[in-house]
């Protein structure tokens, strides 16, 4: 992003625009992944709000976080991924202490880009770090979680479905190979996981929307009755 889309983009994190500008320039560059991109920060951080209004918690420390859980790219197929939140949160003080951010701030944001991850299995121990995950998890799943996972199947070369067995009756869960198979095997485990009442409430909705999609695709994959 040049500096005047840096200042257009850093307005969707009102009330934070100022700190949204001087770190957006850490993260833009997407490396193409239009899963992890500035809409994705936008979503996140809109979700966050939502939570903050019900759960507390310090708005800048969150938004540092939002904006910087991604800051290292890894893509879902490397054998890195499960250590991509350790190396995001090392980068986060990195650029939190050449913003001048005082320590125990920095650490804050540090400890909630590390524990945000499924993958990393790190239990969040601030309010900041609980609605950090909950906001990212939500735009894991519903209607959005259904367009990022096809969207990614479709980046890493993966199938729709099996078609000889789309439900995996017959075999093992593969949702590195068909993208159907993330469902059972990832998202509809995501909303027993939620750390805050509200989000667990919003999961719970968004969980729904999703098995409603799987539904009606596996009705419109029945072979016609004899």
């Amino acid at each position: 992003m040049n500096v005047p889309d840096i200042s257009r983009a850093a307005a969707g994190f009102a009330p934070l625009e100022q700190l949204a500008q001087a770190l957006l320039p850490y993260v833009a560059d997407d490396a193409g992944d239009g899963s992890h991109d500035l809409a994705h920060l936008l979503r996140v951080w809109r979700n966050a709000l939502r939570l903050l209004e019900q759960e507390g918690g310090e708005p800048r420390i969150l938004l540092a976080a939002v904006l910087l859980h991604d800051c290292v790219r890894v893509e879902k197929n490397s054998p890195l991924r499960s250590q991509a939140s350790a190396l995001s949160a090392r980068r986060s003080l990195e650029i939190l202490r050449e913003q001048g951010w005082p320590a125990h701030e920095a650490d804050a944001v540090a400890h909630a880009v590390e524990a945000h991850s499924f993958s990393a299995g790190i239990a969040p121990r601030s309010v900041e770090a609980k609605i950090m995950q909950d906001a990212d998890r939500l735009d894991a799943i519903g209607a959005i979680g259904v367009a990022r996972c096809f969207y990614t199947a479709g980046r890493m070369g993966s199938q729709l479905y099996d078609a000889a067995d789309p439900q995996a009756r017959a075999r093992a869960l593969d949702d590195r190979r068909y993208a159907l198979d993330h469902f059972p095997a990832k998202l509809f485990t995501l909303s027993a996981g939620f750390q805050t009442a509200a989000g667990a409430a919003m999961a719970r909705e968004r969980e729904e929307r999703m098995r409603r999609f799987v539904g009606e695709m596996m009705a419109e994959l029945q072979a016609p009755r004899d």
